[in-house]
């Protein structure tokens, strides 16, 4: 009589399953769900508790494999009623998370934190456990004059005027948005600017440069970013893409503009803008239109193999 362990790593459901079949009989015996450490990306997450990862305290049954990812947690809820079902699963630290249904997908939404380090880690988290498309919905302050308060900005790359990417990429490297992400959220917003933002890590290095130790370096590399057509300023798009590059994961951004100095600087109309419905509206749409190409690119694929 042979048998056989058959050891199953379910990394979409962060589970393990051990299976023993015998020959010669029926007896089929599946011996339980066990935990796992998350370590999809080459890492051990040693201070886990329950098998979930350290942070954002959800597992793998909670999300789904699209995400969207705004900063704030208050705007989490929010985004959850454009989607079917939406309940919350997850509430650890900066991380709220709530899943619902878009076009018969899961989808989930999870808040970040405000910058690069909080936002990587919910990256790296959310890849551990299967996700593969995020988008961001967030804010963003206006750097050139035609970038007005309310436009949306797309993100085609970011100045890596930030500490976390530096951790996983020299300064070479590009931090660029995925193409597929791009192109949907564009589709779904054509009127939005599209290019490159800037990635900082000090809020008030930006809006009061003057007052800080290295006032000179601030306002010279402010002015670079004019003068390089940059569209706006914010604080986690360097890290995600970049992250989303070695993970190779799909990472695209949406961003509110709620207002821009340098049009105030100049005497030109600057109100403050805080509702961010249109942005919530334009990464659902562009979510929607990945769905579509997702589903016709896995249905080609079925189609060659057969």
């Amino acid at each position: 009589m042979w048998t056989y362990k058959i050891l199953l790593f379910l990394a979409s459901l962060g589970s393990v399953f051990i299976i023993s079949v015998s020959t010669g009989s029926d007896h089929i015996e599946l011996s339980g769900r066990l935990p796992v450490q998350y370590n999809k990306g080459g890492h051990i997450m040693k201070y886990s508790q329950n098998g979930l990862p350290y942070h954002i305290g959800v597992s793998a049954e909670d999300i789904g494999r699209y995400v969207l990812l705004p900063g704030d947690p208050k705007r989490v809820k929010k985004i959850a009623s454009h989607l079917d079902s939406a309940r919350k699963v997850g509430d650890s630290r900066e991380y709220e998370t709530w899943t619902g249904m878009l076009d018969g997908e899961p989808v989930t939404v999870m808040s970040t934190g405000i910058g690069g380090p909080s936002a990587a880690i919910a990256l790296e988290e959310l890849s551990d456990l299967g996700a593969h498309t995020f988008i961001r919905v967030g804010t963003c302050g206006g750097i050139q004059p035609e970038v007005k308060s309310g436009d949306l900005v797309i993100a085609t790359a970011a100045v890596r005027q930030d500490g976390t990417s530096r951790e996983y990429a020299p300064l070479a490297w590009p931090a660029t948005a995925d193409f597929d992400v791009m192109s949907a959220l564009h589709q779904a917003a054509p009127r939005a600017h599209l290019g490159v933002v800037q990635t900082k890590d000090s809020f008030y290095g930006q809006h009061d440069p003057d007052r800080m130790p290295v006032a000179g370096r601030l306002n010279g590399e402010w002015e670079a970013w004019k003068r390089l057509g940059v569209l706006g300023s914010e604080m986690e798009c360097a890290a995600l893409f970049t992250v989303a590059a070695y993970r190779k994961v799909r990472c695209g951004a949406v961003l509110l503009v709620m207002a821009n100095q340098e049009r105030e600087k100049t005497g030109l109309a600057n109100p403050v803008v805080r509702d961010t419905e249109q942005a919530i509206e334009a990464a659902i749409r562009g979510m929607r239109m990945l769905l579509v190409r997702d589903r016709e690119a896995a249905g080609l694929q079925e189609t060659d193999r057969d």
